[in-house]
């Protein structure tokens, strides 16, 4: 189930990561071109809900993943 915390999150985190990957691949592709902005914005109207879907698909694997992985570094460190 679903709780806003992990909603919120998902679209906090959606919005920062889409914004910043596609800023950054459509200035690659593209270059500072007049239409820039509307490109980019596109680009990025497509990107940010797939990143809010993702990250809610993701996250709870993700959290697993990086505990099982934080479990095996400490019990290296002994």
């Amino acid at each position: 189930m679903m709780n806003l915390p992990s909603l919120v999150f998902a679209l906090v985190m959606g919005f920062l990561m889409s914004l910043s990957i596609t800023l950054a691949t459509t200035f690659v592709r593209v270059g500072p071109a007049e239409n820039f902005f509307w490109l980019w914005l596109e680009v990025w109207l497509v990107a940010y809900p797939v990143a809010i879907v993702c990250i809610l698909i993701y996250r709870p694997t993700a959290s697993k993943i990086t505990a099982m992985l934080l479990e095996k570094l400490s019990l290296n460190k002994s």
